[in-house]
């Protein structure tokens, strides 16, 4: 059995708005195993951005408890939780959060600068392996103005992948892109995920979570329904299936 990567027991969050107490999640009991690959999905409002957040360590819950790599983010400070969040999580957002007066190259090294046990070379060779592995070798150069969409966010991929974390979070990370693009970066996820990379990935797109091997639901705060992804889709028989365009760049 593969270990549990994520660990949720009874996790509540609670917003105080004005008077009012918003229950933004409600008892949630999730594991995510090393391997997986898990959409989370819901409504605007069902909790699963709030579920990102403290999965991310962005935020902390009211209630209840959350192991990462078998460690409890209860315990931890806002400096120790800062570090942990730099070594066990890759993040990837749907605006691809890239500075744009940076290489990407740059843009990639960027989280190993907190790191001060790696120096220079080592930073800049982890970094081009990791453009290397989203099929950027020859765009290290590039500012993101000079990328596409879809090479912007294999940019912000790579950034994800460069402190080789246990998990990869990705937040809607398909939500700017075209048909092709989006089925593109979906290929790449699947790789990685083929390759060992456990990954959630938050969507409200039912066609993007096919591409995962489950999916779990979310509304009002509460975990609706969860299952294995049955006709799971192939991103790279989907592809083919599409019609040629001599000026497509992934």
């Amino acid at each position: 059995m593969n270990k549990a990567i994520i660990k949720v027991s009874e996790l509540r969050k609670d917003y105080h708005v004005g008077e009012m107490i918003v229950h933004a999640l409600r008892g949630i009991d999730l594991e995510i195993n090393e391997g997986d690959f898990a959409a989370i999905m819901g409504a605007s409002g069902s909790g699963k951005s709030t579920m990102l957040n403290i999965l991310g360590c962005l935020d902390k819950p009211t209630t209840g408890e959350y192991l990462l790599d078998g460690v409890n983010m209860r315990e931890l400070n806002k400096n120790q939780l800062a570090g942990l969040r730099n070594k066990k999580l890759g993040f990837i957002f749907q605006s691809y959060n890239l500075l744009p007066r940076t290489t990407a190259l740059e843009n990639v090294e960027l989280p190993l600068f907190y790191n001060s046990k790696i120096k220079a070379k080592e930073r800049k060779e982890r970094a081009i392996h990791a453009l290397e592995q989203v099929g950027l070798a020859d765009r290290m150069d590039h500012m993101p103005n000079q990328l596409s969409g879809g090479q912007q966010q294999r940019v912000a991929i790579a950034r994800s992948l460069v402190n080789d974390p246990v998990v990869i979070l990705a937040d809607e990370a398909t939500g700017n892109l075209d048909t092709r693009t989006s089925y593109g970066i979906m290929e790449l996820f699947q790789k990685l995920n083929d390759e060992g990379k456990t990954i959630v990935f938050v969507t409200h797109e039912a066609d993007i979570a096919r591409f995962m091997k489950r999916n779990i639901v979310f509304r009002d705060g509460r975990i609706q329904k969860e299952n294995a992804v049955t006709g799971r889709f192939k991103a790279t028989e989907l592809i083919e299936a599409l019609p040629v365009e001599e000026d497509f760049e992934s």
